[in-house]
């Protein structure tokens, strides 16, 4: 009996030791799998920490990158390149073909403006290759001088190779202010930066004759022009909003100067580098023109300098457009 009694509570005091040992144990697994879990959760919210900050390290850099090269095309090249040329809506405008129209017309046309020397095949055959006689704005592809993806537009009245479908509004928007019947920004070799300043009775003139010289069938390709060319030659349309007047006519210097002006005389006879003209040599000629056999034409100085027109009478000078040479 004394040793069951004896066993009895020990036994119990080694179930108890056994229990506690257990809870212990679990205890101190449990705390492992807390401070595990706790540790796991820690670590993810660091992680996600991290990756949020990379992330608004990221969009901040990005911002700034956008917002700098936003800067850099607003003060270089400018936003047209990209987003096209200005250009106006049509208008229903029409221009009467008077006697007085049609005669200032073809002064300005034929003479002044020369627009028949770029739209026509020229005559190196004659002297100052003048246009082909009866081709007469017809169209001209300019591969003579080197720019083959440049095209003349075909001007007469011709409707299905032509301008015969042009409304007039259609011909003054291209003539002044650069946007081709088409939509398409042209090409600054027609001088239009020029003729912004072209008077609006000048301008119906010379919509008037053109109208009136006979149709030529002629189908040009279109202008296709090279890159970077098609985007930088968006900046340069501008639209022509305002009436713009008569010019002074009151001394021979005034009315020389608008002619002078419309005649683009300096873009022909002011010499170049990178198409671009060289600063304080207008007019002093060395502008280089290609005959069909290659050889290289300068323009001539036409200022008064003694290698210019110094010495010339008014007589000679009246000579000289005409003949397009100078002795």
């Amino acid at each position: 009996m004394v040793s069951v009694v004896c066993q009895k509570p020990d036994g119990e005091g080694g179930h108890v030791a056994l229990a506690d040992a257990r809870a212990s144990d679990t205890n101190r697994h449990g705390n492992a799998l807390l401070i595990s879990i706790l540790n796991k959760k820690g670590k993810e919210n660091l992680e996600q920490m991290g990756r949020r900050r990379w992330k608004n390290i990221l969009g901040i850099t990005l911002l700034a990158l956008i917002a700098i090269l936003g800067l850099g095309i607003t003060f270089t090249i400018g936003w047209r390149p990209l987003i096209g040329a200005k250009k106006r809506a049509l208008t229903d405008r029409k221009f009467e073909a008077t006697p007085q129209r049609l005669a200032r017309g073809k002064y300005l046309v034929d003479g002044v403006l020369g627009c028949f020397g770029c739209h026509t095949d020229a005559d190196w055959s004659k002297p100052g290759a003048p246009p082909r006689e009866g081709r007469e704005g017809s169209g001209h592809v300019w591969a003579d001088q080197d720019m083959p993806w440049l095209i003349a537009s075909n001007i007469t009245p011709d409707k299905e190779t032509g301008a015969g479908n042009w409304s007039d509004d259609t011909l003054a928007r291209a003539i002044r202010e650069g946007i081709g019947h088409d939509g398409r920004a042209l090409f600054p070799i027609m001088p239009y930066p020029n003729y912004q300043q072209m008077a609006d009775e000048d301008l119906a003139s010379v919509i008037a004759y053109v109208r009136s010289v006979p149709a030529v069938r002629n189908q040009s390709p279109t202008t296709r022009m090279p890159f970077p060319l098609n985007f930088f030659m968006q900046a340069m349309p501008q639209p022509v909003i305002a009436a713009v007047a008569a010019p002074d006519q009151s001394t021979p210097v005034a009315r020389g100067s608008y002619l002078v002006r419309m005649g683009a005389c300096a873009n022909c006879h002011t010499p170049q580098e990178k198409g671009q003209p060289l600063p304080g040599m207008d007019f002093a000629g060395g502008f280089i023109v290609k005959e069909p056999n290659g050889k290289d034409v300068a323009s001539s100085n036409i200022t008064p300098a003694a290698s210019g027109i110094g010495y010339y009478n008014d007589a000679t000078i009246r000579q000289c457009p005409g003949i397009s040479m100078a002795g």
